[in-house]
């Protein structure tokens, strides 16, 4: 907590430079009296005289009181300096924040982080891998700057740009008739026995996509992760639905896993770049620095 206000550091300032009360009464406009209090009041609470004032002669700063001033004086400037339009806007934020969520983290994070670094070696990056939730509130409350996501629930106080669009996967054994098949509807694998993911958002988006076109079908599994999730599916517990597609098709513990595309339009899902707010560059050349990343490196849209 500030005991002592910038108008009263004004007030010090402006004696310590015109000489006397009454050169900085007419310097400021303001009575004697104001200003006399105002000194009394910084001495007080700073323990110790900043003037030395003697009838007739003029006021001199103590040597307790030259260092005063010549801080006070710097404080003065650079509040001065805050306070003048537009100069925010010629800041730059020299650490910036981004948020991945934990689905698109392991695809994204690293190229991503790396491109950055090498294009903007001035600026310090912070990656932060996060569940849908968390990422959200962490950009409406100003802890990250820039958030790579699903576009999943996300009101207008979000600022985004669509990255690229992916249709979901079913994951099944390489066996079964399902894996024959080049895509697949949801009405065709509304009545098997699903694995999906066990975060709330995106169990609720995927049984959402079922209940749309008038199906509710049976979750057996919920999987803590993509790679359970396949796990689960090439051992025959369930079909996996993911939007996430790592590459290969052996699971952890071995086994062929097959995947195959779900067509339906509607379970398109857009990958966004998210912010909130105005922001100081270099934010806004990093997000065009990533968007244009992303564009090269995405795959094909899928509509």
């Amino acid at each position: 907590m500030l005991h002592v206000s910038l108008r009263q550091l004004e007030y010090v300032v402006a004696v310590g430079k015109a000489g006397s009360l009454s050169a900085a009464s007419k310097l400021l406009s303001v009575s004697q009296p104001a200003i006399s209090v105002a000194i009394t009041q910084v001495e007080a609470r700073l323990e110790a005289p900043l003037f030395i004032r003697r009838k007739g002669v003029p006021i001199i700063p103590t040597a307790f009181g030259r260092i005063f001033l010549k801080d006070a004086e710097t404080l003065l400037n650079d509040a001065e300096q805050l306070e003048k339009p537009g100069v925010l806007s010629q800041r730059r934020q020299r650490r910036i924040t981004l948020g991945i969520l934990e689905e698109l983290a392991p695809a994204w994070l690293a190229p991503v982080l790396v491109r950055l670094i090498e294009e903007y070696p001035d600026t310090e990056f912070r990656a932060l891998e996060l569940s849908f939730d968390t990422l959200t509130r962490a950009i409406l409350s100003g802890q990250i700057d820039l958030g790579l996501t699903y576009d999943l629930g996300l009101d207008g106080s979000f600022d985004r740009d669509v990255l690229y669009r992916i249709a979901p996967q079913i994951w099944t054994a390489p066996d079964t008739e399902i894996a024959t098949r080049s895509d697949i509807t949801l009405a065709e694998i509304a009545d098997l026995p699903l694995i999906l993911s066990d975060q709330g958002l995106s169990i609720r988006h995927i049984l959402g996509l079922f209940h749309t076109i008038g199906f509710n079908p049976v979750v057996k599994h919920r999987a803590a992760s993509i790679e359970l999730l396949r796990s689960l599916s090439a051992n025959g517990e369930g079909y996996g639905i993911s939007y996430t597609s790592p590459p290969g098709t052996i699971t952890y513990d071995g086994l062929q896993v097959a995947r195959v595309r779900i067509s339906d339009a509607h379970a398109i899902e857009p990958i966004v770049l998210v912010s909130t707010g105005s922001q100081p560059e270099p934010v806004g050349q990093v997000r065009a620095s990533i968007i244009d990343f992303v564009a090269r490196r995405a795959p094909v849209s899928e509509g």
